[in-house]
């Protein structure tokens, strides 16, 4: 409760608008103001004492959520045949102790600024830690522009029991009927992502859903593409770095789509 009280003090103090809130008394309401917070804020530097107190936090949050091991996943997980490259895990992505996790992430690429949003980018930035959003911060102003949907670019994972972050932007669907140009976009995160686990002799990577919700694409559609995609890509390339795919799901439909397809891909 004391850490909290001067991580909260800390971002209270560093803009105005918020001297005056009133701090919850208790622990999820501190916790809550304290991501909230996080989420708003802009990248900048932070003193040494604020990270390593933030660092403390999170990681004790991580440990009260439960870390999962690859092991764990290959035990629950469901397939057939051969195939055992490719496994289904539902649950929070920011758990899994892989090589990477994979980020849905807008074009700004600096994580989501809704306090206490539920997207996977918010989720992501706020496990990870005020870092996150400053090493994209630090990649967008060396790029120049905003990010392209379909293109991957990897950071470091920081809080998060995984070692990297590799962020996509996927195609938005408005209307929920993709065209084949967004087909093909929501087809090259994938294949954009899985080069650069390559490039960077990744062994395992945990893949979200990448464009369905907020981005409205189908669920079935996205699914399909996704594990076509993954599948070709070591079929091309089978001396490839990545050894483990996991697709993580949190919901029950997600999950129902992807066991069907992973246990169908032979």
């Amino acid at each position: 409760m004391k850490r909290l009280d001067y991580l909260i003090d800390y971002l209270l103090k560093e803009d105005p608008q918020y001297s005056e809130m009133q701090v919850p008394t208790d622990l999820q309401g501190k916790r809550d103001l304290f991501r909230a917070l996080r989420n708003v804020r802009w990248p900048k530097p932070v003193s040494e004492e604020f990270l390593r107190l933030q660092d403390e936090e999170l990681q004790v949050q991580l440990q009260e959520k439960g870390v999962v091991e690859l092991d764990d996943c290959r035990d629950v997980a469901r397939y057939v045949s051969t195939n055992k490259q490719l496994l289904v895990w539902q649950g929070d992505i920011t758990r899994l102790k892989v090589d990477a996790i994979v980020n849905a992430a807008n074009s700004q690429m600096l994580g989501c600024f809704h306090p206490l949003h539920k997207c996977i980018d918010n989720a992501i930035h706020s496990a990870a830690g005020v870092q996150l959003r400053e090493e994209c911060y630090q990649l967008m102003l060396q790029q120049g522009h905003e990010e392209p949907t379909g293109q991957a670019k990897i950071t470091k994972a920081y809080n998060l029991p995984c070692k990297y972050v590799i962020h996509t932007v996927g195609p938005i669907i408005p209307n929920g009927i993709p065209t084949e140009f967004q087909k093909n976009q929501l087809a090259s995160c994938y294949r954009s992502i899985m080069a650069c686990a390559d490039e960077n002799s990744l062994e395992s990577i945990g893949f979200c859903c990448i464009s369905t919700g907020e981005f409205r694409f189908p669920n079935q559609m996205a699914a399909e593409i996704a594990v076509r995609t993954v599948k070709d890509y070591l079929t091309k390339h089978p001396d490839c770095s990545i050894k483990q795919v996991i697709f993580n799901v949190f919901k029950d439909v997600d999950r129902e789509i992807y066991l069907h397809l992973v246990s169908s891909a032979s």
